[in-house]
């Protein structure tokens, strides 16, 4: 690891106004304009598309296997945050996994609080199985709120009875809207992003609007998590979200969920979109690909 780049891009960070003392549409703004930094791995393209009603992004990785369709939920606490936004995420991973993927443009509180944001991610997943795509070539990935949301994915797929996808990857994901774990306070001084902005509870009351931080969809963490497809986190132990990874992969244990847990030492949240300065943020999308090839479905060539 480079002590050096890891500094500086804290030291970037830490010159940032607190984006929850900012209006909404001034933290988006800001937000679109860190998230265009980024490179975009070779893609051939990105193409606005509509899922049973929902709009999205798809890209298409030079080299691709049919059989396989990601659904990518972007972060950005349910506030901030855009397919558009995450192109440079989406494109890295769809060329280490070979997979077309499908961003997710859903909806944002505070406009539309939860549960828009989980209804409209049930919807693409849904769409998707009607027409064609079975589950078992499908997978979910997402990063910070993301990661929750696929986990309120997973949840909402099962309790509608349709099947689980074939995996899920999950990038510091936010999965407990009480905000009780002890890592928001143990963490705050190493982290550059939620423990200097502390917008983590602002934007909590946003997403919520009212409804209980409980309630499993809003809170994975808290929800009976039996009968759920295999779940990849991976987490940096430089975040206020740490303790949200590590119950939870208690929790998919303790439920008989295959799991892996990926503790990534010093690294800070969603250090996977640093890629273009961190080797471990390469490393991260490298292992997540790994995880994810042991299921999808294999036999099926490459398309050019």
């Amino acid at each position: 690891m480079s002590q050096q780049e890891l500094r500086a891009i804290v030291a970037q960070m830490e010159q940032m106004p607190p984006l929850g003392s900012l209006p909404i549409a001034q933290q988006r703004e800001i937000t679109e304009q860190m998230l265009a930094a980024s490179s975009i791995a070779p893609v051939t393209g990105f193409d606005e598309a509509m899922i049973g009603g929902v709009p999205g992004l798809w890209t298409i990785p030079e080299k691709h296997e049919g059989n396989r369709v990601m659904l990518y939920l972007h972060g950005g606490a349910y506030v901030v945050g855009s397919a558009w936004g995450y192109r440079s995420m989406a494109s890295q991973l769809a060329a280490v996994t070979r997979a077309k993927v499908f961003i997710v443009d859903y909806r944002l509180a505070p406009e539309h609080p939860f549960p828009a944001a989980v209804d409209d991610a049930l919807i693409v997943y849904r769409g998707l199985l009607d027409s064609g795509v079975t589950a078992e070539r499908i997978v979910v990935a997402g990063d910070s709120a993301g990661g929750g949301l696929s986990m309120a994915l997973l949840l909402a797929a099962r309790e509608a009875g349709l099947p689980q996808p074939a995996a899920a990857a999950l990038m510091s994901p936010w999965v407990d809207m009480t905000q009780s774990g002890a890592s928001w306070s143990t963490k705050k001084l190493v982290d550059p992003l939620l423990g200097r902005l502390d917008e983590g509870v602002s934007m909590a009351q946003a997403y919520l609007n009212g409804a209980d931080p409980r309630h499993p969809l809003a809170s994975p963490l808290l929800a009976d998590l039996h009968d759920l497809a295999p779940v990849l986190i991976q987490v940096g132990s430089s975040e206020c979200l740490l303790d949200d990874s590590t119950a939870l992969a208690a929790r998919l244990a303790a439920a008989d969920v295959k799991m892996v847990l990926d503790v990534w030492p010093l690294m800070i949240h969603v250090f996977q979109g640093m890629s273009d300065h961190l080797t471990e943020g390469r490393e991260a999308i490298t292992a997540i690909a790994d995880f994810l090839d042991s299921y999808w479905p294999a036999g099926m060539p490459i398309s050019r």
